[in-house]
């Protein structure tokens, strides 16, 4: 039986609503209030026996909240991300003056890619893991020496708090053998407090595997802590593990698969598919935009309702750009077959991605109008250190004068500007593009439709309505 000191994991509170860990593709207060489960974390504290969980924006947990449980553990760990890696060296801090031997570390993609400039945010972090840190952090958790995990960054106070890097990880390729995350969801988590706009509700979200084949320039698991190539569970387990969480979780509406690209592997997706026919769940899962109709129709024939698809722009130069690795008729071919099947789709977009200009900017809200999605969400490209468009925009002198991922209130900003195109001009382009697409008969009349069909989910659909409302303003207000 292995012995492990008292683990606290935290995915720390920043901005009120703001959703800076889990699965999100970036981390920001979103337009709707919206959170991801807390994956990266509960992976881990599935592995450390006796730990607990805490995820604070969804469960409206402040600081004060954080000390006090923090108290009970000898080693805390938090989830940090570059928009609030100032605020998480101070939460560290306070940890540290509560409880002067209290161990911290700090995990995430920020730390992953720089480990030397987040330990240097505070004395008080301990350490940081790199990459993919589940076992870096039960290693830690079990009292193994700091010099001997592979995988950590650690401050030597034999040497003068000298900052060491232990050689890297080899990354999980036996994903059958990780614990599941659902007995930390039903564990930790209070499920209700989870609200994915496009999602029915409740539904709960996690991985079947790792990492993207894609080589999308912009995206931030896959080039930080994830890496390129697809590992994941065998069909069996994710069957295993749905059977484990419809049982766990019978309130729950829909399962949704954060698998950066689940549709990678065909043949794995279609098995999934028919495995979760037989336990009769309704799923849905991200997508890229180049599926075929067969493929569709077994998934769809299986449950699947939902496609996250990130179409990301109507410029085929600028897909280009990002190394999408889909043609615009693909995208048109694939969006039909959806459509035919009666699979709903929400389409992801960005604005001020590389090569953007005011006429590729009007050509994806007309892309965005013909693909039709049933929603879609507007993002402003993200320059996360550790990704390829990061380090275009370094050498080509794309951001503005300081690196601003969010503003004042956690939402995103255009960090990214062009010879032609400013980084205001970016900014505003995003509520052009959802009142373009939005305010229109067409789409108020399917969602009011909807609103119709349950007392419920007009509630529910009211108040996303005057969140969004009250973002556009904020929007305005800056």
């Amino acid at each position: 039986m292995m012995l492990f000191r008292k683990t606290l994991f935290v995915n720390p509170p920043s901005w009120q609503g703001f959703d800076g860990g889990a699965g999100s593709r970036y981390q920001a207060k979103r337009e709707v209030r919206s959170f991801w489960y807390p994956t990266w974390l509960a992976q881990p504290a599935a592995l450390v026996e006796g730990s607990r969980l805490v995820d604070a924006p969804p469960h409206d947990l402040t600081i004060d909240d954080i000390l006090a449980i923090a108290r009970d553990y000898e080693l805390v760990i938090i989830h940090t991300s570059s928009p609030t890696l100032h605020g998480d060296a101070k939460l560290a801090e306070a940890l540290k003056n509560q409880k002067p031997d209290t161990i911290v570390g700090l995990v995430g993609a920020h730390a992953a890619v720089l480990p030397e400039q987040t330990l240097q945010a505070s004395e008080a972090v301990d350490f940081v893991g790199r990459k993919e840190f589940d076992y870096t952090c039960q290693d830690v958790a079990l009292g193994k020496p700091l010099a001997e995990i592979p995988g950590l960054s650690w401050r030597d106070w034999k040497h003068d708090g000298k900052i060491v890097h232990n050689p890297e990880r080899e990354l999980i390729h036996s994903f059958d053998e990780l614990p599941s995350v659902m007995d930390v969801y039903a564990r930790e988590l209070d499920i209700d407090k989870y609200y994915i706009g496009y999602l029915k509700h409740p539904y709960v979200s996690h991985y079947t595997g790792r990492g993207c084949p894609a080589q999308c320039t912009f995206c931030l698991w896959p080039q930080t802590v994830g890496g390129h190539k697809y590992r994941a569970k065998s069909p069996e387990a994710v069957f295993r593990e749905m059977q484990h969480a419809r049982a766990l979780f019978p309130q729950v509406k829909e399962f949704f698969f954060d698998d950066d690209t689940f549709t990678a592997y065909t043949p794995r997706a279609r098995e999934i598919a028919k495995r979760l026919g037989q336990l009769g769940i309704t799923w849905s899962c991200n997508a890229r935009a180049n599926v075929s109709y067969d493929t569709l129709k077994v998934m769809r024939d299986n449950g699947l309702r939902l496609l996250l698809v990130g179409y990301e722009s109507g410029s085929q130069h600028i897909l280009d750009n990002i190394k999408k690795g889909v043609r615009l008729e693909q995208a048109r071919e694939f969006t039909r077959a959806c459509k035919q099947l009666g699979i709903t789709i929400h389409g992801t977009f960005i604005l001020g991605l590389p090569g953007e200009t005011h006429e590729t900017i009007k050509q994806t809200i007309q892309f965005a109008r013909e693909m039709d999605p049933f929603s879609l969400q507007v993002s402003l490209a993200a320059p996360y250190p550790g990704t390829e468009l990061y380090r275009q925009a370094l050498e080509n002198g794309w951001f503005s004068e300081k690196l601003d991922l969010v503003n004042q209130n956690g939402t995103q900003t255009a960090a990214l500007e062009y010879d032609g195109l400013s980084r205001d001009e970016i900014f505003s382009y995003v509520e052009k593009f959802y009142k373009n697409y939005y305010f229109r008969p067409r789409v108020i009349g399917r969602i009011m439709r909807t609103m119709l069909t349950d007392r419920q989910e007009m509630k529910r659909r009211l108040r996303e309505g005057a969140e969004f409302f009250r973002f556009l303003r904020l929007r305005e207000a800056v």
